[in-house]
């Protein structure tokens, strides 16, 4: 076999990056989304507590719950994670967060993940950085 110079062997890390920074990578997701839904918790109005209660973490590769908003039931791709309001139950979670013609706006879902954005960028980012460096490092 030809010597190619370490070429064959570094490609050979380089596409098992992508799989190995993933999977360190989701824990760090799931942590950022727990602590921005809690946040969404504090923020929702309580009437009976439903709707805060259907504030829910959908990890990667799983199905967010039905008549959930934003969107529904789908499945979370592999480098994200959702928080998603409502359910089968609570099916009025974008009313309460936009107002309607009869309600004033009470925003839950919105401020919170403003609160967060920054802090969970960070985090994420500063969890591919040590994935990245950990495999490299091998």
């Amino acid at each position: 076999m030809a010597d190619d110079g370490g070429i064959g062997r570094l490609q050979a890390r380089l596409a098992a990056i992508p799989k190995n920074v993933k999977a360190a990578v989701q824990p760090a997701l799931v942590k950022q989304g727990e602590a921005m839904a809690g946040t969404m918790r504090s923020f929702a109005p309580v009437d009976t507590g439903k709707l805060r209660d259907s504030i829910a973490v959908t990890p990667p590769d799983a199905s967010t719950p039905a008549y959930s908003t934003p969107g529904g039931r789908m499945i979370v791709p592999e480098t994200s994670v959702a928080i998603t309001a409502g359910n089968s139950d609570v099916r009025y979670a974008h009313l309460v967060e936009y107002g309607t013609v009869k309600a004033e706006a009470e925003p839950y879902f919105w401020p919170a993940v403003r609160l967060h954005n920054k802090k969970a960028k960070q985090a994420i980012k500063r969890a591919i950085s040590t994935a990245v460096k950990k495999e490299w490092g091998k």
